[in-house]
C-alpha cells in the first residue's frame, strides 16, 4: 500500500475520501475536516486491546483485535460503500501504524485501491500546528463591541476578499453573552483543524481577520495565530455609539431574556453589582437599548484595555460616523488597498 507524506496526502484529499479509522472518541476529540469516520474499534474496545499491549504485548493485543473485530468485517465494509470504478480512498490511524494498515488491507481487498498517512492524524496535526498561518499577513479588524464587525466580514467576503469568521469557526461570538443562540462550539483542537484548513484554501497574501481575545467561549485561538493577529495591522472602525446599541438589540432582543440575565450575572463582579442590577432591571422591562448602554460601558473600558497593548504604529484609525453602513466594507476595501500599495511586500 502506498505510503503518503501529509502534504501529499492532503492535497489529495482535495479529491478522494478520507477515512479515520480511529476510535469515535478520538474522532470526535478532532479530526481531518472533511474525513469520515470507520473505526476499526469502539472506544472500549480500544481500551481493552490497549491494555493487553501493554500488560501482555502485541501477539495477545493481536489476538484480542482479530477476535473483535472479526464478526464485524462486512459492517465496516458497508460503511465505506461500494468503490466503483478505480475507486480510491484515503486511510489514517493515529500513528499510521495497525490500525491504518489493517482496514487498508480490508478495503483493498473490497476492491478499494488505499493510501495511507504517513505518520497518521499526529503528523497532520504537527503539519497544522507548523502552518497555521500558511504565511498570509493578517489585516486585523477592530472596533467596539456593537460595530458589527462580524457583518462586515461576511460582507467583505461577498465582494470577493479572503476572510475568516473566527467567530463562525468557534460558534461562538466572543463575549459573556457569544454563546446564546449559537450551536455546541468544537474543540479547540477541532478549531485549529478548521482553521488551518480556511487558511490553506487562501490563495491571496493576506486575509481579514477580527480582532479577537485568545478565548473565544470556550475555543483557544492557536499562540501561532494569536501571537500574528496581535503583532499585525490593526484596522479599528469608529462606528456611532447609537448604531452600536442598535445592533446589539437587534442581535439579542429576540434571545430568551433568562439566557441573558444569566450573562449580565456572569460578568458582575466586573461590571460593578449596581450597573449588572440595572442592566438586569432595564432587561426585565424589555428596555434592551438602556441594557445595552450599560454593557458597553464595560466593554468599550475592556477593548480600550487590550488595544492600549498594541503597538500604536500598527493601528490603523478609521473614523466611520459620517459614512453610511452600507458603505463600510467598499471603504475597508479602498482603505487596504492604499495600506498594500505603501507596502508592496505585502503582495509577494
Amino acid at each position: 500500500m502506498e505510503q503518503l507524506k501529509i502534504e501529499e496526502f492532503l492535497d489529495k484529499a482535495e479529491n478522494l475520501l478520507v477515512v479515520d479509522v480511529r476510535s469515535p472518541a478520538e474522532y470526535l476529540a478532532g479530526h481531518i475536516p472533511g474525513a469520515i469516520n470507520i473505526p476499526l474499534f469502539d472506544d472500549d474496545e480500544r481500551a481493552i486491546v490497549g491494555t493487553l499491549y501493554k500488560q501482555q504485548g502485541r501477539y495477545a493485543s493481536v489476538r484480542k483485535g482479530l477476535e473483535i473485530t472479526g464478526p464485524k468485517l462486512l459492517k465496516l465494509i458497508d460503511m465505506a460503500g461500494s468503490p466503483g470504478p478505480g475507486g480510491k480512498l484515503l486511510v489514517h490511524c493515529w500513528r499510521g501504524g495497525m490500525r491504518s494498515a489493517s482496514m487498508a488491507w480490508l478495503f483493498e481487498t473490497a476492491g478499494w485501491k488505499c493510501s495511507i498517512l504517513e505518520g497518521g492524524y499526529k503528523s497532520y496535526r504537527r503539519h497544522v500546528r507548523e502552518n497555521i498561518c500558511a504565511g498570509k499577513e493578517l489585516l486585523v479588524l477592530g472596533g467596539y463591541t456593537g460595530s458589527g464587525k462580524t457583518v462586515i466580514l461576511h460582507k467583505l467576503r461577498e465582494k470577493g476578499e479572503p476572510v475568516v469568521d473566527l467567530e463562525g469557526l468557534a460558534c461562538h461570538k466572543g463575549s459573556a453573552f457569544g454563546g446564546i443562540g449559537q450551536g455546541e462550539q468544537p474543540t479547540t483542537e477541532q478549531f485549529e483543524n478548521e482553521l488551518y484548513r480556511v487558511m490553506s484554501l487562501i490563495r491571496e497574501p493576506y486575509c481579514w481577520v477580527e480582532d479577537e481575545s485568545l478565548q473565544i467561549g470556550k475555543i483557544f485561538i492557536p499562540d501561532p495565530f494569536y501571537e500574528r493577529m496581535v503583532k499585525s495591522r490593526l484596522i479599528f472602525i469608529d462606528v456611532p455609539l447609537e448604531q452600536r446599541i442598535n445592533i446589539l438589540v437587534a442581535d439579542y432582543a429576540g434571545q430568551e431574556p433568562d439566557l441573558l440575565a444569566e450573562a449580565i450575572r456572569r460578568i458582575e463582579k466586573r461590571l460593578g453589582r449596581l450597573a449588572a442590577s440595572e442592566a438586569v432591571s432595564s432587561l426585565r422591562s424589555g428596555n434592551f437599548a438602556e441594557t445595552a448602554g450599560i454593557l458597553l460601558s464595560y466593554y468599550d473600558k475592556t477593548y480600550k484595555y487590550g488595544l492600549g497593548r498594541r503597538d500604536e504604529s500598527n493601528i490603523q484609525r478609521l473614523d466611520m460616523r459620517q459614512i453610511p453602513a452600507e458603505k463600510y466594507p467598499d471603504t475597508l476595501i479602498s482603505y487596504k488597498n492604499k495600506l498594500l500599495i505603501k507596502n508592496p511586500g505585502s503582495r509577494q
